[in-house]
């Protein structure tokens, strides 16, 4: 089992490993055990209650954070035509119109966050899927990554504004972020807020049981801060 270092065992002190605090308290909390020099992550995992296994049990939608990741978002879009055209508009910062860009990504340069596709650029993308697959960049219809050139402007937007994509793993845990430590606790919430409800109302009508079970907040490198589920699915935005 791995070492911790002194200064996660000292963040780790600050927080009462047997308590189940509520949301608003674990991301004040979240502020105090995060040391790294540089503006850390926060994110939410989940232990949910249901069984990947099955095609009827995934979790799997996207959400746009209203106060954003406190990031910049590089979005590479697949179109030709008119959609590389409307791509450029909405601020696309790259825009793989032809072979010669294929061919680019097949060399292995992955230098974006989003990758977006036209359908009719789906035969040359399924090419990538060695490369984009394991990354978590491949389009997919079901995360709203494959639409009309008609709707790119509008998912290139979302998708600089704090678009976050969510799918449950093989293991039945959950992980997204939410925003950075330098975030005001009244946004985070916001953001954490908004990522609950999508997770709640992506809840397969297979499943039984609890669906939400554990709650965690942590920050990048930190210690995880255990959030009462219950009052995690009751946040309300005042």
């Amino acid at each position: 089992m791995a070492k911790h270092g002194k200064k996660f065992l000292a963040a780790q002190a600050k927080v009462d490993l047997g308590r189940l605090y509520t949301p608003k308290e674990a991301l004040s909390l979240i502020r105090e055990t995060s040391f790294t020099k540089f503006d850390g992550t926060v994110e939410v995992h989940l232990r949910l209650g249901v069984d990947p296994r099955h095609a009827d049990q995934m979790v799997r939608d996207v959400v746009v954070l209203p106060n954003g990741l406190g990031k910049t978002v590089r979005v590479l879009v697949f179109a030709q035509g008119e959609g590389a055209t409307l791509a450029r508009e909405a601020g696309a910062d790259h825009v793989a119109a032809d072979d010669e860009f294929i061919q680019k990504i097949q060399g292995g340069w992955t230098d974006f966050d989003v990758a977006i596709a036209t359908p009719d650029m789906m035969s040359k993308v399924g090419r990538l899927g060695r490369v984009l697959g394991p990354r978590g960049l491949m389009p997919n219809p079901k995360a709203g990554t494959v639409v009309q050139a008609s709707d790119l402007p509008r998912v290139i937007n979302e998708s600089k504004a704090g678009r976050v994509e969510f799918r449950v793993d093989k293991t039945a845990n959950l992980h997204a972020p939410i925003g950075k430590i330098s975030f005001d606790p009244d946004k985070l919430y916001v953001n954490f807020t908004a990522f609950m409800d999508a997770v709640k109302k992506a809840r397969p009508s297979a499943s039984k049981g609890t669906y939400i079970k554990r709650v965690t907040i942590s920050s990048t490198m930190g210690p995880g801060i255990q959030v009462d589920p219950n009052q995690a699915q009751q946040t309300e935005v005042k």
